[in-house]
């Protein structure tokens, strides 16, 4: 799942999913483990989003992404979610970090390198 490229929108499924729960873990500190309905929320909406993003296989991390697709309320939630559970991703899931770092730099190069193509 994790190497192939054409999976990259599972993998990034699932980092969302991972970093939501790291920061509703932390923060919110639901009774039963799993998310609070605040968390519950971003999650199903963050999954909407990545399914309806336009790029699809060639979606660049929200970052870096020139179409921002959340509404500013939830892209703010979504940024205070991965200041918090960023740096803890090379603690508890260090690959999915990993990957999405290169996810991130690579397909930056990929744009570079194909514009000097046409220079």
């Amino acid at each position: 799942m994790f190497f192939n490229p054409q999976q990259r929108l599972g993998r990034e499924r699932h980092t969302i999913r991972i970093m939501i729960r790291i920061f509703c873990k932390g923060q919110h500190r639901p009774a039963d483990g799993l998310l609070c309905a605040e968390c519950q929320g971003l999650s199903v909406y963050a999954m909407q989003r990545i399914d309806r993003c336009q790029f699809q296989d060639d979606k660049p991390t929200c970052a870096k992404c020139p179409v921002h697709c959340y509404k500013p309320a939830m892209r703010e939630q979504v940024r205070k979610v991965m200041r918090y559970a960023g740096p803890r991703m090379m603690v508890y899931h260090p690959l999915l970090a990993l990957f999405h770092y290169v996810d991130e730099f690579a397909k930056a190069r990929r744009t570079r390198l194909g514009a000097r193509r046409f220079i």
